[in-house]
């Protein structure tokens, strides 16, 4: 696969190391096609566009309406928390909340490009490729929302150990997404060589919806997968064992997988709407830290209202536990992810200096009496 010359949606940190979400990597594959699609499991195919929310009590902030994008995935439970327990609302006042549910991360960015949306929940590869894309115009990355829940899991009759990986057929959601980079990066690792594009190689990489995945695994087609929630918990309703959990390769056991991201434009004209969303976004974090089961069932509910279908709660409970709620953006490992995709060789390096500001969070954080966050020296000077 030619380098691109995009920037970096995943992670050359040592041995353990570059399998880190190399989905930066991935992006720059797949931003063309449009094919970096959202990561729940059983979700409708279209995207979907509430009408205004009734405003809460209180003034109306500098704009009338603001207009949020996310996922009906469990690893935006920021998004789906705070909205359907009211949090964000409550901080917007008068200012009224327009919803659109996105399947795909590119499709989140091309909105918020066109002004669809103002804010939005979104994995870091779709983040890096929109700023870089537009040469550092379109957007920020304001705060971080969720870590973890990423997963390879196996059928324990044909892999055992992680040493029982040649010869077999892992699937991952598609070609150049986040969980696609970081198997291949992982396979390298152990001197497995697999050819990026076609999936040829010592292990056969498949690249196959979530949606889909499960019936592959039944039917035998596939021996594994390396997916994020709740896929990789709704596999192991069928049989499957975890075999490795992405966290146990990360420092900390943390790794981005969800952003706040906002447009420029929207961020320079109403400030103040964008502190009251991360205001809501730090209390709905606190909200499901102090109340984890509960917390559950409320994205559970909003899911099946965005989605059509609620998750059982033999794949919800693992898949919940396994996500970490955070205000920290863990700009860290954003860069990681870039550092890694260009390590393997897969586009040029990205130049990621201002794709935060954390100005505003930071700010936020204070006033809640919390640590200040990182921006990793790629925040606005």
């Amino acid at each position: 696969m030619a380098p691109s010359t995009l920037p970096t949606h995943t992670h050359a940190r040592p041995a353990a190391g570059r399998i880190r979400r190399t989905a930066v990597a991935a992006v720059a594959v797949l931003t063309a096609a449009g094919l970096l699609s959202a990561c729940s499991y059983g979700s409708k195919s279209e995207d979907k566009t509430s009408s205004p929310a009734p405003a809460a009590s209180g003034a109306k902030l500098s704009a009338d309406t603001v207009k949020i994008g996310y996922f009906a995935n469990l690893t935006h439970g920021t998004a789906l928390v705070g909205l359907k327990q009211g949090i964000l609302q409550q901080e917007l006042g008068g200012t009224k909340i327009k919803t659109q549910v996105f399947n795909a991360g590119p499709a989140e960015i091309e909105a918020l490009n066109a002004g669809s949306i103002d804010i939005g929940w979104v994995g870091p590869s779709p983040a890096i490729n929109g700023y870089t894309q537009s040469g550092g115009k379109s957007l920020k990355i304001v705060g971080g929302s969720a870590s973890g829940g990423v997963k390879l899991v196996v059928n324990p009759a044909k892999i055992n150990s992680l040493d029982d990986l040649k010869g077999k057929r892992l699937a991952t959601p598609q070609i150049g997404n986040t969980q696609d980079v970081a198997l291949l990066n992982y396979l390298a690792e152990k001197g497995l060589k697999v050819d990026a594009n076609s999936g040829d190689g010592d292990v056969k990489v498949i690249r196959s919806d979530n949606k889909v995945t499960p019936d592959a695994y039944k039917s035998g087609s596939i021996d594994g997968a390396w997916v994020p929630e709740p896929t990789a918990s709704k596999l192991v309703t069928l049989g499957a064992k975890v075999l490795l959990n992405e966290k146990d390769v990360w420092p900390d056991k943390k790794f981005v997988i969800t952003n706040i991201i906002v447009s420029q434009k929207f961020l320079t004209e109403h400030p103040d709407v964008v502190e009251a969303v991360l205001r809501g976004s730090v209390k709905t974090n606190a909200w499901i830290k102090a109340n984890p089961d509960q917390a559950k069932g409320v994205a559970n509910e909003q899911i099946k209202a965005d989605a059509g279908n609620a998750l059982d709660a033999a794949i919800l409970d693992p898949a919940w536990q396994d996500i970490d709620f955070i205000d920290d953006p863990l700009a860290n490992t954003l860069q990681a992810e870039a550092d890694h995709a260009v390590t393997a060789g897969l586009l040029k390096k990205p130049n990621l200096a201002g794709i935060y500001d954390l100005t505003l969070l930071n700010k936020v954080l204070a006033a809640a009496g919390k640590p200040a966050v990182s921006d990793a020296g790629l925040g606005t000077k």
